[in-house]
């Protein structure tokens, strides 16, 4: 069985983006968004616009 990366329905706080991505790695929910918030200061804000786009394209 292949995994695949999909958005969470059991571990979300907005859309499931990034507790879709821990799934898909095997890490721990609360790392995935801790990274996403570091990289969103360091990107300038280009990372909100990464999620949205994600939680457009990936499947639930």
């Amino acid at each position: 069985m292949s995994a695949r990366l999909k958005r969470s329905t059991t571990d979300k706080m907005i859309s499931g983006v990034c507790g879709g991505i821990a799934e898909y790695l095997g890490w721990d929910a609360t790392v995935v968004r801790i990274l996403f918030v570091i990289l969103t200061f360091l990107l300038w804000g280009g990372t909100i616009l990464l999620y949205f786009i994600l939680a457009l394209v990936m499947p639930e």
